[in-house]
């Protein structure tokens, strides 16, 4: 069984997709630099004589939190051959460049540094030969074919969307479409703000380019370019797509959403940019954030290693940062069928910028980031039978819920009037297509994330939470589970403690979050 994963191995794009014959014009990205929402250090200049024997790399050096970093690892920063790009000092995170190959080592034994690491093993920029996994739109024939089947009080394309009435979402419209006084921020690839079913529901003043690690926010620069991959605008809509008679209808359609831009023009989602989107979320009154990726360059990162080590503790500090600043953070599970809960996995993919070199590591010790982090919403896939998608990961105690994420027709068919048994989404330049992917489960929880808390408004992230998994529907292991009917098990569901390794507390349930 196989599977064309995208870039952030959060989504497995599918040859499907909807166009708009009148597609809008799509507004190209803009990338200028300017400083916003960060606790900036002085840039910082190493000495001539600090070594510069490598490629010049991108750092992150962790410092206690809420004091800034001090002059004395300031200047051995610049000694070391680092020059300072921007500092959290709230999370006590710096982000650094240097060309000095063992930069991380001595940095580490300064006084004051708690931890110190490379963010990628490419120099700046990385390049990357892998294929982004973007939908084929289909005819303008087909769009109004799905539109004909549309029914009273439907957007154009809602039939097309199994996934609604899977989690009850159609039932939550009858009573609220969510809350304007809520907004979801999408941390990916970037949002086309111009989509005529995403414009409506837009926060520009939430929104910014973090790819550098520092917030751009030049107007715009949350957009995907035009060669670069459609994936956050498609999450984007699945979450709060207008009901507006046009398209698609997203899980809050009420609710406001904004456009965190982290992954390079060649798709990766690197440690700075990662740090940099969870505090401008803090920052910016951000209720829930969507998190469809994983940290690139290492699909698990191990706490043994001083390197990688130091990525987990800069993105454990901001995601915590977030939530103490009132924020939903909710990530997927991966796409690689791995049982997260077992013994040992074989990574083959790692390090996904260079090199990779196959390694076989301890899922107590290396650890899926931001997914595995600690109060991070952990989400499975499911398809249009309602069982864990052929391609999600899964694991008893790591998996926290599940919801629709789309698998191949030929294994989960959906019931008609739906044809596709992938999740429909918008696409940038004013188009909408079909994605399957624990990237598209996670938007459909963070949707029903939003609603609780437009129910709730004063409800903290941990009552938010609780309420999600209070109000999710009590799904049993898939036993057996095979899902290709092949006649060979596909994969072992495990229970206990009220919770499985496919679903965790269940399948979310939109009806629920709104009922008071």
């Amino acid at each position: 069984m196989t599977a064309h994963l995208a870039r952030s191995r959060r989504t497995m794009a599918l040859p499907f997709g909807i166009a708009l014959a009148s597609a809008l014009a799509f507004l190209p990205n803009v990338t200028a630099s300017a400083a916003d929402g960060a606790a900036g250090a002085p840039a910082v200049q190493g000495r001539a004589a600090a070594a510069a024997d490598g490629p010049e790399l991108s750092y992150v050096v962790n410092v206690r939190p809420g004091h800034g970093a001090s002059r004395a690892v300031l200047r051995a920063i610049s000694d070391a051959g680092g020059s300072v790009v921007t500092s959290y000092d709230q999370i006590g995170v710096i982000v650094v460049h240097s060309a000095n190959a063992g930069f991380a080592e001595e940095i580490r034994t300064v006084r004051g540094v708690e931890s110190a690491g490379a963010t990628r093993t490419a120099p700046l920029p990385a390049q990357s030969t892998t294929d982004t996994g973007k939908p084929t739109p289909l005819t303008a024939a087909q769009v109004k074919a799905a539109a004909a089947r549309a029914g009273a009080g439907q957007d154009p394309l809602e039939p097309q969307q199994w996934d609604l009435p899977a989690i009850k979402a159609d039932k939550a419209h009858e009573l609220t479409l969510g809350s304007r006084h809520v907004t979801v921020a999408v941390i990916d690839t970037g949002v086309d703000d111009t989509h005529p079913d995403i414009a409506p529901n837009f926060n520009r003043a939430a929104s910014v380019n973090c790819v550098s690690g520092k917030p751009d926010t030049t107007d715009g620069a949350w957009r995907p370019g035009a060669a670069e991959s459609p994936h956050g605008t498609h999450v984007a809509g699945e979450i709060a797509a207008a009901k507006n008679g046009i398209g698609m209808t997203g899980v809050a359609p009420g609710v406001r959403v904004a456009g965190i831009k982290v992954a390079t023009t060649e798709g990766f989602f690197y440690t700075e940019a990662v740090v940099c989107g969870f505090v401008w979320a803090a920052e910016h009154h951000v209720d829930v954030t969507n998190n469809s990726y994983y940290t690139d360059p290492w699909y698990f990162n191990c706490t043994d290693d001083p390197d990688q080590r130091a990525l987990v503790d800069a993105v454990s500090r901001a995601s915590q940062y977030a939530e103490r600043k009132g924020t939903v953070n909710v990530a997927a599970a991966g796409n690689e069928s791995y049982d997260l809960a077992s013994d040992s996995i074989v990574d083959p993919s790692s390090p996904n910028d260079t090199k990779p070199v196959p390694r076989t590591v301890d899922p107590a010790v290396c650890k899926d980031i931001p997914t595995q982090l600690p109060g991070v919403v952990t989400v499975a896939a499911t398809g249009a039978k309602g069982i864990k998608s052929s391609f999600s990961n899964y694991g008893l105690g790591t998996i926290d819920i599940a919801a629709p994420g789309g698998d191949a027709t030929a294994f989960q068919p959906p019931a008609p009037p739906a044809t596709n048994g992938s999740i429909l989404g918008t696409l940038p330049g004013g188009s909408w297509g079909y994605m399957s992917g624990t990237s598209m489960a996670t938007p459909h929880v963070v949707g029903v994330a939003a609603l609780i808390k437009s129910t709730h408004p004063g409800a903290s992230p941990a009552q938010v939470k609780a309420l999600l998994y209070k109000g999710a529907d009590a799904t049993p292991c898939t036993d057996p589970y095979d899902v290709d009917g092949d006649g060979r098990i596909d994969a072992v569901c495990a229970a206990g403690n009220g919770k499985t390794g496919f679903y965790g507390v269940g399948i979310a349930d939109a009806l629920n979050a709104v009922r008071k």
